[in-house]
C-alpha cells in the first residue's frame, strides 16, 4: 500500500478497491479492535493501537482521536497514527465547538465527509498531515446519554468514490465502541484515583486518630481512658461515652471506629440534639417517597448509611422517651423500617453513643428509659474534666498552640507565666474553652509569643491568679554536676511549674520514668 502523508502528493494513489473487498477489510479492522478494547487498560495505548488498525487494515489513515474538553466547549486530540516511524507529536492542538470541520463536528454532533479536502474552505488543517486531494471522513463519538464526547477522523488512502458512505458508516461503528471503551477507562482510571485518594485519606485518618498520636497527656485518668478505648475498639461492644461539653467524646469515638475492624466501613455521626423529633426519625431511619410533604424522593438514614461501619450518636440523653423506644428496637434486633415505609431493613453496624448528661440521674426521674440506658451502657469511658487533670494542661496547651502554629504559619511559643495562668483556671468549657483560648491569645501576640497579657485580653476568667508564686523561682542549672539526681528531679519540676510531663522534658525522660522518679526519691509533690 502506497502511504499518503504529505499535501499535494505526486505519486499516484492506491488502486480502488471493489465493495467486497473493502467489506473483507473493514471485517477484519473491526475484530482487530473488538480485541484490543477487550484488553484496554489504558486509554491512550488503546487509542493508539485502534487507530494503527485503521492505518494498516482498513486504509484509514492519518487517524485522529479528539476527546472533548467540557471546561472550555472544546476537543483536545489526543491520538493521532500516521505509520511506522512517522507519529506525530499531539502538544496542545484544540478545536473549539464550532471551529474548522472537527468543532463543527462537535458543535451539531453530525459526521462530516470531504471528497476533497481542497474544496472544503474550513479546513483548518492544524496538524499538517494530510493529502488536500484525498477525501476525509469525521463523525462524532456519543456516550450513552448521546452527548458528543469526541470526534473520530480519518482520511481513505483512494480517491473519492462510491465506496464513501460505507467508509462513513464504518467510521461510526468503531466511534460506537471508542464511546463504550472511553466510557468503561475513564470510570477504571477514575476508579483506580478515587481508590490511591481513598488509601491517602485512610493513611491521614489513621494518623491522626491513632492512639499514639492523640494521647495528649500522661495523667492516670486519661492514661485510664485511652486504654480502655484502645481495648473497646478491637470488639463490636456498643460504647457510651460520658464526659462535659469540650472533652473530646467525639475525638474518642473517632479514635474507637478508626482503629477497629470497621475502619474502613462507613463513620456517621449525628448530634440528636441538634433535630426536633420529627426530623430526627427521618435523619436516623430515612424515608419512602411521599411519606410526608416534602418528601420528594426515598432517602436513606444514618443506619443504613452506617452499615457494616460505625454510627456515632451524639447528646443522646437530648432524645425523649417516645423515640428512645423506637432507638431501642433497633439496638436490641438491628432492624427497623424507613418512615412511610414497610419493608424491614437489618443493618450490621456498631453503636457509639456520647452525653454530658447523668443519664443514670436521668434514668431515676423517669426522663430516660431504664432499659435503653442498659443497652446502652455496655462499655461506658468516662472522660475527666481539664479542671481534674491540670498536670496535662501544659503538654495539651503546646499541642493546640502547634495547630495554630501551622494554620497561622508562624511561629507560637508560651510563657511559663501563661501556662501557670492557664493551670489555674476551672476551665469550665474544658478542652474547646483551651483552644478557643490560646486562638485569642495567639492573635493579640503580635510577636508569636503568648505571654500572661495576651491571655488576660482574651478575657478568661478573674478567678486566675496570673502570678503563680512557683513560677518565680529562680531557674537552676539542670547540667550541674554538684546535684544528686533527687536535686535535678525537684529542680526541674520547679521550673516545670510541678508538671511532670514538662519537666520530663527537661531531663529528657519519659513521664513514666520521672514519676517512678519522683517514687523511688520520695519527692513529696504536694508539699512544695
Amino acid at each position: 500500500m502506497l502511504k499518503m502523508n504529505t499535501k499535494n502528493s505526486v505519486l499516484s494513489p492506491p488502486k480502488s478497491v471493489t465493495r467486497t473487498e473493502l467489506l473483507e477489510k473493514e471485517m477484519l479492522a473491526v475484530s482487530s479492535i473488538s480485541q484490543i478494547i477487550c484488553h484496554s487498560d489504558n486509554i491512550e495505548k488503546t487509542f493508539q493501537e485502534v487507530l494503527q488498525v485503521l492505518h494498516e487494515v482498513a486504509g484509514m489513515q492519518h487517524g485522529l482521536i479528539s476527546i472533548s474538553d467540557p471546561e472550555y466547549s472544546a476537543v483536545q486530540v489526543s491520538a493521532i497514527y500516521s505509520g511506522d516511524g512517522d507519529n506525530v507529536k499531539v502538544g496542545n492542538v484544540k478545536y473549539r465547538s464550532g471551529e474548522g470541520i472537527i468543532g463543527r463536528i462537535l458543535s451539531h454532533g453530525n459526521p462530516i465527509v470531504l471528497g476533497r479536502i481542497s474544496a472544503e474552505p474550513n479546513f483548518l488543517d492544524r496538524l499538517a498531515l494530510y493529502d488536500f486531494e484525498l477525501p476525509f471522513i469525521g463523525v462524532p463519538i456519543e456516550n450513552n446519554e448521546g452527548l458528543i464526547i469526541g470526534v473520530l477522523a480519518a482520511q481513505p488512502d483512494t480517491p473519492a468514490d462510491d465506496l464513501l458512505n460505507e467508509r462513513t458508516r464504518f467510521m461510526e461503528t468503531v466511534a460506537h465502541l471508542l464511546s463504550q471503551t472511553v466510557r468503561l477507562l475513564i470510570n477504571v482510571e477514575l476508579g483506580e484515583e478515587i481508590a490511591s485518594e481513598r488509601d491517602e485519606l485512610r493513611r491521614e485518618v489513621r494518623g491522626k486518630f491513632g492512639f499514639e498520636n492523640m494521647v495528649i497527656g500522661h495523667t492516670s485518668s486519661m492514661r485510664r481512658v485511652f486504654d480502655q478505648a484502645r481495648r473497646v475498639a478491637k470488639w463490636d461492644s456498643t460504647v457510651l461515652v460520658l464526659g462535659e461539653s469540650g472533652t473530646g467524646k467525639e475525638l474518642i469515638s473517632s479514635a474507637i471506629h478508626y482503629n477497629s475492624p470497621r475502619a474502613k466501613q462507613p463513620y456517621v455521626r449525628l448530634n440528636c440534639a441538634a433535630l426536633p423529633e420529627t426530623l430526627l426519625e427521618s435523619e436516623l431511619f430515612g424515608h419512602e417517597k411521599g411519606a410526608f410533604t416534602g418528601a420528594i424522593k426515598q432517602r436513606k438514614g444514618r443506619f443504613e448509611q452506617a452499615h457494616g461501619g460505625t454510627l456515632f450518636l451524639d447528646e443522646i440523653g437530648e432524645i425523649s422517651p417516645m423515640f428512645q423506644a423506637k432507638l431501642l428496637r433497633i439496638l436490641q434486633e438491628g432492624e427497623f423500617e424507613r418512615v412511610g415505609g414497610t419493608q424491614t431493613i437489618r443493618v450490621d453496624l456498631r453503636i457509639v453513643a456520647a452525653t454530658n448528661r447523668n443519664l443514670e440521674a436521668e434514668v431515676e426521674k423517669g426522663k430516660f428509659r431504664e432499659d435503653l440506658y442498659y443497652r446502652l451502657n455496655v462499655m461506658t469511658i468516662k472522660i475527666p474534666p481539664l479542671r481534674e487533670r491540670r498536670a496535662d494542661i501544659p503538654e495539651l496547651a503546646e499541642f493546640l498552640l502547634s495547630k495554630l502554629s501551622d494554620k497561622q504559619n508562624r511561629t507560637l511559643t508560651l510563657t511559663n507565666r501563661a501556662i501557670g495562668m492557664l493551670m489555674n483556671y476551672s476551665w469550665p468549657g474544658n478542652v474547646r474553652e483551651l483552644e478557643n483560648c490560646l486562638e485569642r491569645a495567639s492573635i493579640m501576640s503580635e510577636d508569636g509569643s503568648v505571654d500572661c497579657d495576651a491571655i488576660s485580653m482574651t478575657g478568661l476568667n478573674q478567678e486566675v491568679n496570673p502570678h503563680p508564686s512557683h513560677i518565680n523561682i529562680p531557674p537552676t542549672d539542670l547540667t550541674d554536676e554538684n546535684l544528686d539526681e533527687r536535686e535535678k528531679v525537684i529542680a526541674a519540676l520547679e521550673q516545670a511549674g510541678w508538671v511532670q510531663a514538662k519537666a520530663a522534658r527537661l531531663l529528657g525522660m519519659t513521664p513514666r520514668q520521672i514519676a517512678y522518679r519522683i517514687q523511688t526519691l520520695n519527692i513529696n509533690v504536694r508539699k512544695i
